[in-house]
């Protein structure tokens, strides 16, 4: 496994924390001295904190040291599973979610008529973000992969799932296992339909169905829902918005096993892109669903991209 600049800037990064650490200790050292809390002054008298400052509280330098300490543990862990899984880098560190939420509005030439009007849930390739982060992000729930939860577990790499229940009603339990280890459960429809061929009754039993069948099983109704295929019309918006859902995101780019496909013209990823990929195994595709996060991490990594939870940014 290469070391690259993703271990140097870890390591230097701890190397920082380090610095400030000792910085803190020769100011506590100087604080028990007397210099700057309660000490002597030249004329014999005791020289206090100016005004309005705070008191000094617990041991900065000890913090300081502990989270050194800390991160160099989380860089040996991320170190270690990606030796074990055979990663060509250690995955990057997202940053911490934003405090205020980018505005997720209709991507152009997505909309459908009234869109705005009647408030249908957004329809987006991209989150708007400067972050230099992605988001995974799988569909329907045919291949029930053990060493695929093992992975993203050992790894701790967030992704969402937007399920189908004729796919995943064979084994509800695998899915909780995901929903256990921090994975979102979404709504991709009862049966997997090409909606725009549904009246506006059978798009929204499709969709209500499933709302109902997650909630059942797994305590939530979603805020999430993704067309089949991406395809849907006006009715689909509608339908959705009925049952629930508040956004409606697509994708930017697609990975498989052995290749990736793009939707825009330079080929390439942006901050804030979504990710699809499909729960599929060797039946369907050159390797496993290990060897698809495998190759969807390298290139991330490769590029200076994080994986972060899509739920975060909406």
């Amino acid at each position: 496994m290469g070391s690259g600049s993703v271990v140097q800037n870890d390591k230097k990064r701890v190397r920082r924390v380090g610095v400030r650490a000792g910085v803190t200790v020769l100011a506590l050292a100087a604080l028990a001295s007397g210099c700057a809390l309660g000490g002597t002054g030249a004329d014999g008298t005791g020289s206090r904190p100016a005004p309005g400052q705070q008191p000094l509280q617990g041991q900065p330098a000890r913090a300081l040291h502990a989270y050194a300490a800390e991160l160099r543990a989380e860089y040996a862990a991320r170190a270690a599973a990606a030796a074990r899984w055979r990663l060509g880098k250690v995955p990057l560190t997202p940053p911490a979610p934003p405090a205020t939420k980018p505005a997720i509005t209709t991507r152009q030439g997505f909309e459908v008529d009234d869109h705005e009007e009647l408030g249908l849930p957004p329809v987006f390739t991209t989150v708007p973000t400067k972050d230099k982060v992605v988001f995974l992000t799988i569909d329907d729930g045919a291949e029930k992969d053990p060493a695929f939860l093992r992975m993203m577990s050992d790894l701790k790499i967030p992704y969402t799932a937007f399920l189908s229940d004729y796919l995943i009603k064979e084994d509800y339990g695998y899915f909780k296992k995901m929903q256990d280890a921090g994975a979102t459960l979404n709504n991709h429809t009862l049966h997997h339909p090409y909606l725009p061929a549904l009246s506006y009754g059978s798009q929204k039993r499709e969709i209500c169905g499933m709302q109902d069948v997650i909630e059942k099983h797994y305590g939530r109704r979603p805020a999430l829902f993704r067309p089949p295929f991406g395809n849907y019309d006006r009715d689909t918006l509608r339908a959705a918005k009925a049952c629930g859902v508040k956004y409606a995101p697509l994708w930017s780019e697609e990975v498989f096993a052995d290749h990736w496909d793009y939707r825009e013209w330079d080929r390439d990823l942006h901050p804030g892109d979504i990710v699809l990929t499909h729960f599929r195994g060797r039946a369907d595709w050159k390797g496993t669903m290990p060897d698809m996060i495998r190759r969807f991490l390298d290139l991330v990594t490769e590029k200076g991209y994080a994986v972060a939870r899509l739920e975060d940014y909406l």
